[in-house]
């Protein structure tokens, strides 16, 4: 539930009808700026916010194009542009050793897990397919868009860079957490011999 809320703008911003530009940018400012104070009211951090913090900053400058130059050539690689605002903000939350995926995950996991080293490896895994997906998705949608390529296309591999990063989310942090209970179980009865002695 987290991520869907996170991308919420983005969702709403690629399924609303591409001519209507202004609409569909400012309907992502919108819920991006709801999502954001929502975050804050309970609680989170700038850093732990940082996904939205950049996504309310994308929609505010897409809308201000969107206003001042509607016919603007952005608008037909505004697509791959938010793929690749994405991928720089996902790229920049590894290498500042803080990915964007803490935030979400946090949100999910009780705090006495928030600072363990497996917790923090795991987001960067994960962080770091996200990262991969959104950057492929930029660039090969704006190479087809250069290409003339279809809108059908775009929207597949735009919807790829999504789902298929969600999935490996899902199915890595399940076998990381039965991974570590499996570890968990199998010293304690070690530490209970030990404690025996």
């Amino acid at each position: 539930m987290g991520y869907l809320v996170s991308f919420l703008p983005w969702i709403a911003y690629a399924v609303l009808p591409a001519r209507m530009w202004v609409i569909s940018a400012a309907a992502g400012l919108v819920i991006a700026i709801a999502v954001l104070v929502r975050r804050f009211r309970h609680g989170r951090s700038a850093a732990d916010s940082m996904l939205e913090i950049s996504t309310a900053s994308f929609f505010l400058a897409l809308t201000i194009v969107a206003l001042v130059a509607p016919h603007s050539d952005l608008h037909t690689y505004a697509s791959a542009v938010s793929a690749g605002w994405l991928a720089l903000t996902a790229w920049g939350s590894v290498a500042l050793r803080h990915p964007f995926t803490l935030g979400i995950a946090k949100d999910q996991v009780p705090p006495e897990i928030w600072e363990e080293p497996l917790f923090l490896r795991t987001n960067m895994i994960i962080t770091t397919v996200w990262s991969a997906a959104f950057t492929v998705s930029a660039v090969a949608q704006a190479g087809l868009r250069a290409a003339g390529g279809g809108t059908g296309v775009v929207i597949a591999i735009h919807v790829a860079a999504f789902v298929l990063p969600m999935i490996f989310t899902v199915k890595y942090s399940e076998a990381v957490s039965t991974r570590a209970r499996a570890e968990a179980t199998a010293a304690a009865p070690a530490v209970c011999a030990e404690a025996q002695r």
